[in-house]
């Protein structure tokens, strides 16, 4: 069963629906100009060749000349938005970076209306285990908690899988972090498969027909659902202040505790965080508490949390294994000026603080090739930690659990992680708007490389713990109870 406030969300969503009816797919499409498409694609091949510093870490040059000759045949096909932003987004997929796509939340008004408007949101939650859709939330009766999803509208939910993760970034080969992308689960309005699907398999008539198996039933039975709108999808996501990570900790019996943190977003806050998790080691201590789980498997990652959180759990100065930060310019040329857009315009010039490396890469300066060190905070925490870790985790939570690894200061308890060892990029974006199609795309400028060869893939836990669909049908979080001592792995 779904909880009481998530009920009445995915309630109040059915309800939205059947009073509104069908809607069509999105908003009218007309043709695009085939000359004006082909120039964005020759503006973003030249933008990703000056300045994206990890263009060539998994594709070769002659690879990513065909994949953008690709480009330009499909959207020479089908000179339309929807085509054109699926197009896009293959081929900043085909980079494998995770920081690099068209982002949906960073898309003009007009492009948002054409793209995200329409019936056709699944109106249930789920989530890919083992590559089955598993529903993971409803409000229907007829769709309980543990259901198979086998078909929608006739494509096999493998086959809808499949045609969705080539459009779906991440870093590296590690696809665990695509099919996590992949799920919904009601975390933000915009959702990969809210985005892609419909753009994949249109949503004819605002209805989806589902081939579902319910939990402990052997036989198929068919539904037909009204789908949801993007507007009637955002109603139901919980209310939170815009500044608020909503990080909460429960004390629980026999002196553990657990600290769930599911963001490290903290640019919007207005809350000194640093002092704030000051104050929660320092309750943790008064409390006695013996044993902390800290559960980040819903963050995506942010800022720094992380190091803070190591500071306060050794008395010793801890170093890590760095990554060297290389750039791929030290100006931007003129010619693309016009088209990007930051929040720190002195992205546009690096000056001195970039060095020159080598025949393709300047190395920022200002930061240490060999190592990075954590100075030790009070109050300090002597208890044991777990922390509870995924595929969800990159940027910033990928990079705090390859150090709770290295440090030993924790165990990592859970899945695999997303990020990719072999390093990622950010650091610094730039938002690039294409002209003539009015598609925005995120362009991260700071490439991090090891030191070492390192393999492609996340982070593997230290004690793994899969997600099931029995436990999903009963509502049971193993991760959980396996890093509280409350069931074995």
């Amino acid at each position: 069963m779904a909880s009481p406030v998530l009920r009445r969300a995915l309630t109040f969503v059915l309800a939205m629906v059947s009073l509104v009816g069908w809607a069509p797919v999105r908003a009218t499409s007309p043709a695009l100009d085939i000359a004006g498409l082909q120039a964005d694609a020759r503006l973003l091949e030249q933008t990703y060749e000056a300045l994206h510093p990890g263009l060539y870490r998994y594709n070769t040059p002659a690879q990513m000349r065909e994949r953008f000759a690709q480009l330009r045949r499909e959207l020479a096909a089908d000179p339309s938005l929807p085509t054109a932003y699926v197009a896009f987004a293959r081929l900043a997929a085909s980079i494998r970076c995770g920081h690099t796509y068209p982002n949906y939340w960073n898309q003009p008004k007009a492009t948002t209306e054409v793209l995200f408007s329409g019936a056709n949101r699944v109106p249930f939650q789920f989530r890919w285990v083992d590559r089955r859709m598993i529903v993971t939330a409803s409000a229907l009766e007829s769709l309980p908690r543990g259901t198979e999803v086998l078909t929608i509208d006739g494509q096999s939910s493998a086959r809808v899988l499949q045609a969705l993760l080539p459009l779906v970034s991440a870093d590296g080969h590690n696809d665990a972090k695509r099919v996590d992308l992949l799920n919904v689960l009601g975390r933000d309005r915009y959702e990969a498969f809210d985005v892609l699907y419909p753009l994949v398999f249109p949503v004819r008539d605002g209805q989806f027909r589902l081939r579902i198996r319910r939990p402990g039933e052997a036989t198929v039975a068919t539904v037909q659902l009204a789908a949801a709108t993007d507007a009637q999808r955002a109603a139901s996501l919980p209310t939170q202040a815009a500044d608020d990570p909503a990080w909460t900790v429960r004390f629980l019996d026999e002196g553990k505790a657990v600290l769930t943190m599911p963001s490290w977003v903290m640019y919007k806050s207005k809350r000194d965080w640093h002092a704030w998790l000051d104050e929660i080691f320092r309750s943790l201590n008064d409390r006695h508490v013996r044993l902390l789980v800290i559960d980040l498997r819903d963050n995506g990652g942010g800022s720094d949390v992380g190091d803070d959180i190591l500071a306060h759990l050794t008395r010793d100065p801890r170093s890590f294994p760095g990554y060297r930060d290389l750039l791929r310019y030290r100006s931007v040329p003129q010619a693309l000026r016009p088209y990007l857009d930051t929040w720190d315009n002195a992205f546009f010039d690096w000056g001195d603080r970039a060095q020159p490396f080598d025949a393709r890469f300047y190395r920022r300066a200002a930061t240490n090739d060999t190592e990075t060190a954590e100075t030790p905070r009070a109050p300090f925490f002597g208890g044991e930690v777990k922390v509870l870790v995924g595929p969800t985790n990159s940027s910033a939570t990928f990079e705090f659990a390859v150090r709770v690894r290295h440090s030993r200061l924790a165990t990592l308890v859970g899945q695999t992680t997303g990020g990719n060892l072999r390093g990622i990029n950010g650091g610094a974006f730039f938002f690039l708007t294409l002209p003539h199609s009015g598609v925005e795309l995120d362009v991260p400028l700071v490439g991090q490389f090891p030191l070492e060869p390192q393999p492609d893939a996340g982070l593997e836990p230290d004690v793994p713990v899969p997600v099931t669909i029995d436990d999903i049908a009963a509502q049971r979080d193993r991760a959980m109870e396996v890093a509280l001592g409350e069931a074995q792995h």
